[in-house]
């Protein structure tokens, strides 16, 4: 499938309208920095639909970008080491499994793309959301972002010790080169 229009719809902080629609949302989850939105942005050919910075825990809200007027992207908000107070990072710990756990949200057809960073490897952080996502028996996927960061003598070996800590179906993946785009696309749409 190609994807041939995206435009953001709006950003939430809790229930809202948007997700009592019949659309399938694809979700992506990762760490502050890992680089959700360079992902989304590579997915949909724009470079700047999805705002990115340098700066971590940008994102503060569940935004909503609508795919071929068929479904959502969803950007969730970053966890880990944002750059926030306590009190606002326990807000977005909540955001976000809010979304994930909600009962009516369940309800919803869903994806979840758990972005993990390809050169520095899953962080606990990653490894609990991966917990999170098994426990439920939610649906996700696993991308090892950046792989463009590791150069291919040393790729395999750092795929390996990826899929040590966290199984072996990963898709590898870069938003700087779109090396894997086409492999994520067919196991989303």
């Amino acid at each position: 499938m190609e994807i041939k229009s995206a435009e953001f719809i709006k950003g939430i902080k809790g229930t809202d309208e948007i997700l009592k629609e019949k659309r399938p949302h694809i979700a992506f989850v990762g760490r502050s920095n890992v680089g959700k939105s360079s992902v989304i942005n590579s997915l949909v050919g724009k470079k700047e639909l999805v705002k990115s910075s340098s700066v971590p825990g940008k994102t503060r809200e569940i935004n909503f970008f609508l795919i071929n007027d068929e479904f959502y992207f969803v950007d969730l908000p970053g966890y880990g080491f944002a750059k926030i107070k306590q009190k606002q990072r326990e807000k977005l710990r909540k955001l976000i499994l809010w979304y994930l756990l909600d009962e009516e949200l369940l309800q919803i057809k869903r994806k979840i793309v758990l972005i993990v960073d390809f050169k520095v490897g899953p962080s606990n952080f990653d490894l609990e959301m991966l917990q999170l996502l098994q426990e439920n028996n939610l649906n996700f996927v696993i991308l090892a972002n950046k792989a463009d960061k590791v150069n291919k003598g040393k790729r395999l070996n750092q795929q390996k010790k990826i899929e040590e800590k966290i199984g072996k179906n990963i898709l590898i993946y870069s938003a700087k080169t779109k090396e894997g785009k086409e492999e994520l696309i067919s196991k989303l749409i």
